[in-house]
């Protein structure tokens, strides 16, 4: 068993929302945590508050699969193993750039195998939260490495890694909404207090039916052992691939030279800009939860890149990822509404809810037009943010010219 520490920042956001809008927002800091913070552009939106910890007696009976003896004893090779325990990740045959890049993928594997133990054994919120982040960030520095088309090795590796991801994201979904909800119920003064009640005990329920088999999915993909592939595909110390010309164990040869660094970044960052700015464009015709969505996760991958593009000190990749964080939060918390909204429905379809519980259902409706009104809110902030056009074009024109010459922009960081 990895015992794993977990150094998290966090950010105490006053919300001094009305009363009206307090209902449905709860009053909270931005749920998913990414709220943009102007002096750290490593922080990601703001985690639940401290102490938050949803297990009621259907949760906490449950029991978490045991973790395989096999992966215990890899999880314990790997700790000792990482960087700090002796073993230097940088391969000196490397450019700077490509061992730095190794290095941070280790980085964000050691902390995917770090975080499982605890997410298949308990119900910890921010461990199920972390893992996710650090599985999305790691392909994204794998990308880099290996570009399309990759390796069937390795493409088959990112996917084990990307269904681990995804087998959390309900149970994901289910820990934000139940935040909103025990925020809302917090208050001594809470209208439809029932209805809220009733709202928590349901979501509480299907988190507990997704969690079984969420966690069965985990256990399933080995997160342990596409660990260990995928470190055999790093250039690093005894990976002798990343010599040019010398056939790679995970499918191809490698030519990880300084220019081909440079060459991958400007494809890289052009690709999710352009396809960024596409689904930016879109939104303003087409305003339809698909499209919304879609912008988001182009947010979300142009992110990723810069914030690898960020771990090189380059100028102007904090401002840019501030700004794609700030745009990540109106979008992620319409996001969370959407979400709330579609659950709660789902609860009221019901027939036999309907036919128990009639005046209920009707209160419940009411939650569902607020959180509409609220919801249209959050879509206006997002077309007031991607309207002011000298801070999108600021970003934009940076982006291009990192995108164009790459090599001198990594010069002078």
């Amino acid at each position: 068993m990895i015992v794993c520490k977990l150094f998290l920042s966090a950010q105490m956001v006053s919300n001094p929302c009305p009363t009206a809008e307090a209902e449905i927002y709860g009053c909270l800091p931005p749920f998913r945590g990414n709220t943009a913070h102007p002096q750290d552009p490593s922080m990601g939106r703001s985690k639940r508050h401290a102490g938050f910890d949803v297990i009621d007696t259907a949760v906490s009976s449950h029991t978490s699969p045991r973790i395989p003896e096999e992966n215990r004893l890899a999880a314990e090779r790997i700790e000792r193993s990482s960087p700090g325990n002796g073993a230097d990740p940088y391969n000196s045959a490397l450019p700077e750039e490509w061992a730095r890049v190794s290095a941070l993928a280790l980085k964000h594997l050691d902390r995917c195998v770090a975080l499982e133990p605890k997410v298949l054994q308990g119900d910890d919120p921010n461990a199920i939260h972390d893992l996710r982040v650090a599985a999305r960030r790691a392909q994204q520095v794998f990308q880099l490495i290996y570009p399309t088309p990759q390796p069937g090795e390795v493409r088959k590796l990112l996917r084990g890694l990307k269904r681990s991801r995804r087998a959390l994201s309900e149970i994901r979904n289910y820990d934000v909404l139940l935040e909103r909800v025990d925020a809302v119920l917090s208050r001594k003064r809470t209208a439809r207090r029932e209805a809220w009640e009733a709202i928590r005990e349901h979501f509480k329920q299907r988190r507990s039916v997704k969690l079984e088999k969420a966690l069965r999915k985990l256990a399933k993909a080995n997160l342990s052992a596409i660990y260990v592939h995928l470190k055999e595909c790093l250039p690093r110390i005894g990976n002798h691939s990343s010599s040019p010309g010398v056939s790679n164990p995970c499918g191809r040869e490698q030519e990880l030279t300084v220019e081909q660094f440079s060459a991958r970044i400007s494809e890289s960052l052009d690709r999710v800009w352009k396809a960024l700015e596409q689904q930016i464009v879109l939104s303003h015709d087409v305003h339809t939860p698909a499209v919304l969505h879609r912008t988001r996760i182009a947010a979300k991958r142009a992110r990723y890149l810069i914030e690898v593009i960020h771990a090189f000190g380059v100028p102007g990749s904090k401002e840019a990822l501030i700004w794609l964080r700030s745009l990540q939060t109106r979008l992620g918390d319409w996001h969370d509404l959407v979400v709330f909204e579609e659950a709660v429905i789902e609860m009221i379809a019901d027939p036999a809810f309907l036919r128990d519980r009639l005046e209920l259902a009707m209160q419940i409706e009411r939650l569902i037009m607020r959180n509409r009104a609220w919801k249209s809110r959050l879509e206006q902030k997002y077309f007031e943010m991607i309207g002011d056009k000298a801070e999108f074009n600021r970003v934009r024109k940076w982006a291009r010219r990192v995108a164009e010459a790459p090599a001198g922009h990594f010069a002078r960081a």
